[in-house]
């Protein structure tokens, strides 16, 4: 996981890096948290892994029919040999009965690596599960569902997917890492399964008995000239729209943080927050909460899953309505990759702006999204669908 020098709250390492499994939990979605617990608690110590959207299906009573080309399990971790953290001071290694003499051999062996150029994408052939006319049908039918009250907004998610073999998914990362620098990068792989992921969101971090969360709503694409960048900037910040977008997302975090915190504990600590990347300006706040020490921090992610961003309010309604009209099962997508320490702290982002791959199948997806409310433009939530995905594209050559 790197952050690419951004500084958004909260950040504890420029970059960390875990390698070779010693030991691995896989789990489907039912009893998948609990044995997260377990397997942390019999042995602390570093976890590595992920946390799948389907796994909505534990922690609410719905199911996942849809269909699914990249096969990541609902949850992974795995204890890893060596961790090696970079920070703006220094590189830490450690790792299982690591001495310092091994250490100075990985530095040694990682100075000496010459430096990876990424080859020049290949040109491949999307294909689409849901069509622009398609598109736009589906978001009016869920517009019909908030006119009638079942929902306020809904993050609605549309698939791009090719058959082709890549070479070098690393390369691909790097690539799109160039492109697209973001706070929350991570390159993961779990056996023939690799994740490629430019995030600028953070779905959960526990800090000693801090919480925070940063969910982003609110997108405009990046302008050539500063004036009119200026412009887009205080558009996003001033829209109507936007705001209540992110406010709709922001009392859904509290809520899911309340259920894990001491009482008066929640708090808002930046609303409205205006944030520069590569592609777009996104509006982000910040949600804070002190864990209850009477709730292990599986509690608290459990209760938090899946994010809210990725969903829309009510939760259960829309995770529903999802099911219903997106065409693929989400699987890793609008999940989260991240790491649990030692002392049980973790660090989780959202996994959006992402190129998942199946090099078994070879079989390549990446999902874009936006959230539909009742005064959304249909057309509009397709150039945000589109936007998102530029770089995604680019780096894949299409």
């Amino acid at each position: 996981m790197d952050n690419n020098n951004y500084r958004l709250a909260g950040s504890r390492a420029e970059a960390i890096l875990a390698a070779d499994a010693v030991e691995t939990l896989e789990s489907p979605a039912g009893s998948a948290f609990g044995k997260l617990r377990r397997f942390h608690d019999e042995k602390p110590g570093w976890l590595f892994g992920h946390l799948a959207y389907d796994l909505k299906n534990e922690t609410e009573k719905l199911e996942s029919r849809n269909p699914d080309g990249i096969g990541f399990p609902d949850l992974s971790f795995f204890r890893p040999r060596y961790v090696l953290r970079l920070t703006a001071d220094a590189l830490e290694i450690s790792g299982e009965n690591l001495s310092e003499a091994d250490a100075r051999a990985i530095l040694t062996d990682l100075r000496s690596q010459p430096r990876i150029v990424p080859a020049p994408p290949v040109p491949i052939i999307s294909q689409a599960r849901l069509q622009r006319a398609d598109y736009l049908e589906a978001v009016r039918a869920l517009q019909d569902h908030i006119l009638k009250g079942d929902c306020y907004e809904v993050n609605f998610c549309r698939e791009q997917y090719a058959h082709a073999k890549l070479q070098d998914p690393a390369a691909i990362f790097l690539r799109l890492n160039g492109l697209s620098p973001a706070p929350f990068a991570a390159y993961y792989r779990r056996g023939l399964r690799y994740l490629a992921c430019s995030s600028p969101e953070r779905f959960l971090r526990k800090e000693g008995d801090q919480l925070t969360s940063q969910p982003i709503k609110g997108t405009v694409r990046r302008a050539a000239s500063p004036e009119e960048d200026e412009a887009l900037i205080q558009q996003l910040r001033n829209s109507p729209k936007e705001q209540s977008e992110n406010v709709m997302v922001v009392d859904l975090v509290r809520n899911d943080l309340s259920r894990t915190a001491v009482r008066g504990s929640v708090q808002v600590s930046e609303l409205f927050g205006i944030y520069s990347f590569p592609q777009v300006h996104h509006m982000i706040s910040t949600v804070t909460a002190t864990l209850d020490p009477a709730f292990h921090f599986t509690d608290a992610i459990r209760n938090a899953f899946p994010m809210g961003s990725m969903t829309g309010a009510p939760k259960v309604k829309v995770m529903q309505l999802i099911e219903q009209y997106e065409q693929t099962r989400r699987g890793l997508f609008s999940g989260a990759v991240g790491y649990i320490t030692p002392e049980g702290d973790f660090d989780f982002n959202v996994v959006i702006r992402s190129i998942l791959y199946n090099a078994e199948k070879h079989y390549i997806s990446f999902q874009t999204g936006s959230a539909i409310t009742f005064y959304s433009n249909p057309e509009k939530e397709w150039e945000e669908c589109l936007l998102k995905a530029r770089a995604l594209r680019t780096a894949l050559g299409i």
